[in-house]
């Protein structure tokens, strides 16, 4: 038996989700996000599918954005509910295969199998078993560890060339052929900061980072990044997969105003309002909260949070209101404010994380 770490990723899934209750939008640019206006201020894109993607429009993109870059596209609005089902009615089925499944999100979840058989054979049971009972379609990278099974979710995806379409296998064996000459960030967990300094320093590729010596990246960005990084380049990663569900340390909710707020009572009363909001869904999931945190983001894009641990754990109303507005007054609000944020940091469930 050889232990496999499948990584199962829903393709384009919202826009999927949109399309099994509505088949007329297939193969549509089809773009979901914010309540489905393209004119509307400030909203952003969730999902793109892929016709839409082959215009240039991404997730996080502003609507108005994507609206120009395709203008025949059509708009829809999130709808988290039917979200939730059809992510649940997939996590149920990997579950029924008998492996430990972590959930990772709506659309992705690592899968760890002991096979003695073909892991790709595995992989495309999957698919098939995915897009029978959901209609959904998924891609699946597999590998030893998570990091390296991720990054290749991403060579079996629509429209990459994969020679098994749908699922890729990335090992030892292939994995300086296939990432080698890449960029590093193309590595699950590097970001364009570290791309930056690692560039400054002459690292360029994948293939760069592996043969770096460890105290040099040690000495650049500490040693646990910098061996975390070398253990990426070399296409290492955490192997074990838990089927433990995961358990929230915080809850939070923001909101990006329409106009500039720069009446001080608006702001007040959005932040009362995200507060309570926030501790509702607390309150039903049994939790405490612990601390209180104020994100404010103004007209410039200066984005600051303050925090404050209450006296004691509490879900009193009164308290976590007052604490979240005496935090929105240690800002110095002397700009319009483009958004507001409340999180609530948890105390941990009976057991500990």
């Amino acid at each position: 038996m050889t232990r496999w770490v499948l990584h199962v990723d829903l393709d384009q899934f919202q826009a999927a989700v949109e399309i099994r209750r509505n088949p007329d939008l297939a193969d549509l640019p089809l773009i979901v996000g914010g309540n489905g206006d393209p004119t509307e201020p400030r909203k952003v894109v969730t999902c793109a599918s892929y016709p839409a993607r082959a215009f240039g429009v991404h997730a996080g993109m502003p609507l108005r954005t994507a609206a120009r870059k395709c203008p025949d596209a059509t708009f829809v609005p999130l709808d988290t509910d039917a979200y939730d089902e059809a992510s649940a009615q997939v996590m149920d089925l990997l579950r029924d295969f008998g492996h430990p499944v972590e959930v990772w999100g709506w659309d992705e979840a690592y899968v760890g199998a002991d096979l003695d058989g073909d892991p790709v054979a595995f992989a495309q049971h999957i698919r098939e078993s995915v897009t029978a009972a959901t209609g959904l379609t998924c891609s699946v990278g597999i590998s030893d560890n998570k990091q390296r099974a991720k990054v290749a979710t991403g060579f079996g995806k629509p429209g990459r060339g994969a020679d098994s379409p749908g699922v890729y296998l990335l090992t030892d064996e292939n994995w300086m052929a296939v990432m080698g000459d890449r960029p590093v960030d193309a590595l699950w967990g590097v970001g364009p900061k570290t791309s930056k300094k690692l560039a400054g320093m002459g690292i360029t590729t994948v293939a760069d980072l592996a043969a770096t010596d460890a105290a040099v990246l040690t000495a650049a960005f500490g040693p646990t990044t910098g061996l975390w990084i070398l253990l990426l380049a070399k296409g290492g990663g955490e192997a074990d997969v838990s089927a433990q569900p995961w358990v929230p340390r915080s809850r939070s909710h923001v909101v990006t105003f329409p106009r500039d707020l720069d009446d001080h009572a608006e702001m007040q009363s959005a932040i009362a309002d995200l507060a309570r909001k926030t501790l509702a869904e607390i309150i039903e999931q049994r939790r405490v909260v612990a601390r209180v945190a104020v994100t404010v983001r103004t007209k410039t894009f200066f984005t600051r949070t303050k925090i404050r641990k209450l006296p004691a754990p509490t879900t009193d109303e009164q308290t976590i209101v007052t604490t979240a507005l005496a935090l929105l007054a240690d800002f110095d609000l002397d700009r319009p404010v483009r958004l507001l944020g409340v999180r609530l940091e948890l105390t941990p469930p009976e057991g500990g994380y």
